[in-house]
This record gives C-alpha cells, structure tokens and sequence, in this order.
C-alpha cells in the first residue's frame, strides 16, 4: 500500500527539497520531501509533496503547518489526492488538440 503524501502549495521558488524537509521534519521524521519543478527550465513551480515515515504524522502536519512561513511565504498544506482523483486533461479521450471532422 502507497503511503498518503501532503501536498504542500504557495512555496516560494527559492525553497529546495532540503529546505521543505527540514520544515516537516519539526513534526516527525520525513520519508521524502520534493518540490516540483518545470521540466524545461528546473525551475520550482510552487510547491511540492512531503511523505512522513508515519502516516500518523499528515494530520498533524496539516494541523501545525498549514499557514505557516516558509521562506518568507505562508505556504498551504493539506492531503494529496491521488493522481487517479485528478481530471485528465486530454482532450476527451481522443489523443489529440485538433477538432475531428465530422464528415
């Protein structure tokens, strides 16, 4: 069974991984803390995700983090949905962003 990750949004683009562990690890021990970033340029995109090794310790991340500041930023901080929760966004099944003919 896949561990349940924190979603962590409103990070300020300086904030590395290192950064956002450090952050969580002040509510228990943390399994892997990563922010997204572009894939193009590696920029951060403004947030990331934070596994803890005990899933007893989401809650109460959520509980004493969420609004607080993080590099100058009050960052949100809430469950993550699983990625089969999210709406797809390809083009209604079809593949592609062209209009089919309908004749």
């Amino acid at each position: 069974m896949q561990k349940q990750n924190l979603f962590v949004g409103s990070l300020a683009y300086a904030t590395t991984d290192d950064d956002l562990k450090a952050f969580f690890e002040t509510v228990g021990e943390v399994e892997r803390a990563k922010v997204a970033t572009d894939r193009d340029s590696g920029r951060s995109r403004g947030f990331g995700f934070v596994t803890f090794v005990n899933d007893e310790d989401n809650q109460k991340a959520v509980d004493q983090l969420d609004g607080k500041e993080l590099d100058g930023r009050a960052i949100n901080v809430s469950l993550a949905r699983p990625r089969d929760d999210k709406p797809r966004r390809d083009n209604n099944g079809d593949g592609g962003s062209f209009r089919k003919r309908s004749w």
